[in-house]
Formats: structure tokens, C-alpha cells, sequence
């Protein structure tokens, strides 16, 4: 899941080598953590939300594969 997460996001921003995702693990939850440059942001998070939406849409699809549950949290 981290690596799907990683590739979504580089594949979005301007600086992908600022790209970076920090993976916590407590039993079946899953968290993981998102920063980007801060010019970025807004690309990750898009227009009222949308793309984050979607990207969390996709890794929770990547999870459930795995019976596991994720958080995706997007930080500065």
C-alpha cells in the first residue's frame, strides 16, 4: 500500500523527489502519512478534496486485498 501511494504521488507533483510516505502499523489499521513540497499541496489535495478523495479511494481498494484497513493522511 505504501508503494501505491508513493507511485500516485509522484505521478502528480512537480518534485517527486520530495515525495515521502511514512507507513504506521497497529494490527489490522493501517496509517499512512503523505508529504509533499508544500507548491505541491494543492495538486495532492485538489479542488475541494477530489484528489485525495480518489487517492484514498484507491489505496483502501489496495488494502482490502490485503484485509487490511488504512488511513491515508496528508501532512506539511
Amino acid at each position: 500500500m505504501k508503494e501505491v501511494l508513493e507511485i500516485i504521488a509522484k505521478a502528480l507533483v512537480e518534485y517527486p523527489d520530495e515525495v515521502s510516505v511514512t507507513e504506521f502499523e497497529d494490527g489490522d489499521l493501517v496509517t499512512l502519512e503523505l508529504r509533499v513540497a508544500d507548491s505541491d499541496m494543492g495538486k495532492v489535495i485538489g479542488k475541494q478534496g477530489r484528489i485525495a478523495k480518489a487517492i484514498r479511494t484507491v489505496v483502501k481498494a489496495a488494502a482490502s486485498i490485503e484485509n487490511k484497513r488504512v488511513s491515508v493522511d496528508i501532512v506539511q
